[in-house]
């Protein structure tokens, strides 16, 4: 089974920079598509980012476009999560997941089949 561990959440003032980690922890990640997931206190849980096996695509909510990057290193069986100009709405603990199988569709978490505990995010003014 696939375990995964994030980390690299923290305290940090708006227009702060963090990078976000998630490591497999059993399992690699089998060649699966990894995402970026977060949700806020009292929220649905959102999509943040998507990166296929290769890392030749990559897909972002809008709000996040141009401030966040995705990226992958399969050696290492660990994606990232680079976060740029943070705003406090994108406080929220943040969640990467494995992609399943017998969907095309990196938006919606029910598409996910691995999760990991998650890490929190907090952003202030």
């Amino acid at each position: 089974q696939v375990q995964l561990v994030e980390s690299g959440g923290g305290l940090v003032q708006a227009g702060g920079s963090l990078r976000l980690s998630c490591a497999a922890s059993g399992r690699t990640f089998g060649s699966r598509a990894m995402g970026w997931f977060r949700q806020a206190p009292g929220q649905e849980r959102e999509f943040v980012a998507a990166i296929t096996w290769s890392g030749g695509n990559t897909y972002y909510r809008n709000s996040v476009k141009g401030r966040f990057t995705i990226s992958r290193d399969n050696a290492k069986n660990t994606v990232y999560l680079q976060m740029n100009s943070l705003k406090p709405e994108d406080t929220a603990v943040y969640y990467c997941a494995r992609k399943g199988l017998g969907s095309d569709s990196y938006y919606y978490a029910h598409y996910y089949d691995y999760w990991g505990q998650g890490t929190q995010v907090t952003v202030f003014s």
